[in-house]
């Protein structure tokens, strides 16, 4: 195991964490030389799901965005439990340190995440296990769009995207300096992090500086690690209780970026890395140590005509590793390298409409070697072209606004082969031969929002989307320890394919609001992972007697995804303070079209509320949610119980220069049993029990 600090691999952290703490100790001398004046308010972007910048209550897809205050309360240690309560959004939960969100039932390669729109290269759609190399301490804000994206960001995007932005590439001129500074401890992981962020600037050149670390020890839970079922059909004669091992995390990371910035727009590059050594929980002894590095470009220059009004461009590239670790002893190593880049224009307008058009491109180059390479090694390269525009109709007082689009890629998907032999094929390698395969995804969309009045609107969008298989849909051949089974793909797979409707109804009055969404999605061919009935031994031979391993094979069948939500907020009352209520609800229903079975791991019904209370600096928050059981299950797949949430934050804002806040979080007040439907570990890995944490955060 590498040491947390290594030189290499720390060296941008402690960077930040030096001009950080440098600048904080002199508080006072910069607040009276450049008085209220150097203190900055950090940045946020436009909302991910529309490329001409338009206001939230001006989109068409449903969108959410997690910024301020409420990110700073609901920050957890990864991506997807951050972003779980969220309507329409559950985690993958592997543990309390690999989660990636799922939107709608829909998870994996299907949901693309980006960081500032450029995606993650990474390994986390490979397996549960991998973590998304991102920690949430390091974001501004967070862009949720639900349902079918593939417009502008791929056939990834098919059932939705996420989106963090931080401002490690400044984007706007900063005079002067400012930064943040954060503290936490405790938890069901009695976490210890620290995080710290600087930023200065003359008013055409800016720097930024961030660094954060982060450690825990394994999650206390209410009671056993394994569920009552899975104990009644599987005895064990010592079960894990109160504990679940192999649970504990070691992180860190940080950034350093510069740009210019000028009248129209800004220039800057950035240099980020993450590091994370972390226990898998499915094997007591196995411990992932991952490291991503990371170079990122970006530029904007913005009025500058009427033909081209707008231009945007990003770049990234990122060296991306992990090692999993068997008792001390490396077994597999996971690398992915890669490139991402787009380049997006933005036209004047051409009669009554406003659009973009965009060019993309993706190569990644992706191996694993040692015990578990279950797929050999293979790179993917994508180009793609794509046009979006909107039409405000003038006939209804432009109350009534039509977006329609179209893309188009081109994906190359290559294998080297190779392998040991297939001991079911004996002469043959189990990744067969050298083999690439050419795909052309093409996608389209309209959509329209009308205002019926100044409160009430109704938005709705139809999609068609295309998916190219991924490397691993394609070429999968071994065992795979994470999910406990033996991972079959299929070379002859074709373009996924989805046809989708969404609509919504909303209402915003003040400071009330309320939408309720319904979606439906039809595949004519499904790509997921089925159990055939057959039984492998490690090595690969098929022993249906002996074998321990049960075979998955990557099938595409027809799919139906249909369901709802719900989310509002109401102003309850103004006096001694005041009192908001918050509602909130989803479902999800998927559908097998083929067998009329259900789809596994498909979130259950979830209802729940909030409360809101302000006074003055003090602020108080009460939710509870109730996820209701699942028991419309897959085969081979075991029912989840039911549970009820109740989580609770006080903060209150000191009165000093530095606009400190000081929190408390509780979460899990009940000390329920939580069990996720959407994790492969949901048998095996409870959410944690009752327990507080302590922060503070300071600006300047």
């Amino acid at each position: 195991m590498n040491p947390l600090f290594d030189a290499p691999r720390a060296r941008a952290l402690s960077i930040a964490l030096a001009a950080a703490l440098a600048v904080l100790a002199k508080p006072a001398h910069a607040e009276d030389e450049h008085d209220h004046s150097m203190h900055i308010e950090l940045p946020t972007t436009a909302v991910t799901a529309n490329p001409l910048g338009s206001a939230i209550d001006e989109l068409v897809p449903p969108v959410s965005v997690l910024n301020g205050r409420e990110l700073m309360l609901q920050q957890e240690s990864t991506l997807g439990e951050t972003l779980n309560g969220t309507p329409g959004v559950h985690s993958s939960y592997f543990g309390p340190n690999a989660s990636r969100p799922v939107i709608r039932g829909l998870d994996g390669d299907r949901i693309r995440l980006m960081q500032n729109g450029i995606g993650l290269i990474d390994a986390s759609s490979l397996s549960p296990d991998h973590a998304v190399p991102l920690d949430p301490l390091t974001v501004e804000q967070i862009d949720v769009v639900r349902g079918p994206a593939a417009l502008q960001y791929g056939g990834s995007a098919v059932g939705g995207v996420v989106n963090t932005i931080d401002n490690r590439i400044p984007r706007d001129p900063i005079d002067g300096i400012g930064g943040r500074a954060e503290a936490r401890i405790g938890g069901a992981d009695k976490q210890r992090s620290t995080s710290a962020l600087i930023e200065a600037g003359n008013g055409l050149f800016a720097i930024h500086a961030d660094g954060y670390t982060r450690d825990t020890d394994d999650l206390d839970i209410p009671g056993f690690a394994r569920s009552s079922r899975l104990r009644a059909a599987d005895p064990q004669p010592n079960e894990s209780r109160g504990t679940l091992r192999n649970s504990s995390s070691q992180s860190d990371g940080g950034a350093l970026g510069a740009s210019l910035t000028f009248e129209h727009g800004y220039a800057g590059i950035s240099f980020s890395t993450f590091n994370s050594n972390y226990g898998t929980v499915a094997e007591p002894t196995v411990r992932i140590d991952m490291n991503s590095t990371r170079w990122d470009l970006a530029g904007e220059a913005r009025d500058l005509g009427e033909v081209i009004s707008r231009v945007k461009m990003r770049l990234a590239r990122v060296d991306y590793e992990h090692k999993e670790i068997d008792d001390g002893e490396v077994g597999t190593t996971f690398e992915n390298r890669g490139w991402e880049g787009s380049l997006e224009a933005s036209h004047g307008k051409i009669g009554p409409l406003s659009g973009v058009i965009g060019l993309q491109f993706h190569r990644s180059d992706f191996s694993a070697e040692g015990e578990e390479a279950l797929i050999p090694k293979v790179q993917t390269d994508t180009r793609a072209a794509y046009i979006y525009e909107e039409w405000p109709i003038a006939a209804f007082d432009e109350a009534l606004k039509l977006s329609f689009g179209t893309r188009v890629e081109r994906a190359k998907v290559s294998s080297i082969g190779g392998g040991p032999d297939d001991p079911n094929n004996p002469g043959t390698p189990r990744f067969g031969s050298a083999e690439s395969q050419d795909f052309t995804p093409t996608s389209f969309s309209g959509g329209a929002l009308y205002h019926l009045n100044s409160a009430w609107s109704l938005a709705g969008n139809v999609s068609h989307s295309e998916r190219a298989p991924t490397y691993y849909e394609l070429f999968s051949n071994g065992p795979h320890a994470a999910t406990g089974q033996y991972e079959v793909g299929d070379r002859s797979l074709s373009v996924e394919k989805s046809n989708g409707l969404d609509l919504q109804l909303r209402w915003r009055k003040g400071g009330n609001n309320f939408s309720v969404s319904g979606f439906y999605t039809r595949f004519d061919n499904y790509i997921t992972s089925l159990l055939t009935g057959n039984l492998r031994t490690e090595d690969g031979l098929i022993d249906n007697v002996s074998g321990e391993l049960p075979e998955s094979q990557i099938q595409a069948v027809p799919a139906v995804f249909k369901g709802m939500e719900i989310a509002s907020k109401f102003h309850m009352y103004e006096g001694v303070g005041a009192l908001d209520l918050r509602l909130k609800g989803d479902y999800v229903r998927a559908t097998n079209r083929r067998t009329g079975d259900p789809l596994p791991r498909i979130s259950p019904l979830r209802l729940g509320f909030g409360l809101d209370y302000s006074f003055s600096r003090f602020d108080a928050a009460l939710d509870v949610t109730r996820t209701f059981g699942q028991n419309r299950v897959a085969d081979n797949e075991l029912p989840t119980d039911g549970y009820t949430m109740v989580d609770a934050t006080v903060s209150y804002h000191l009165p000093t220069k530095l606009h400190l806040d000081a929190f408390v979080k509780a979460t899990n007040l009940l000390d329920e049993e939580a069990r996720e439907h959407t994790s492969v570990l949901k048998d095996i890995a409870p959410l944690g029990g009752r327990s507080v944490m302590l922060g503070v955060r300071g600006e300047f």
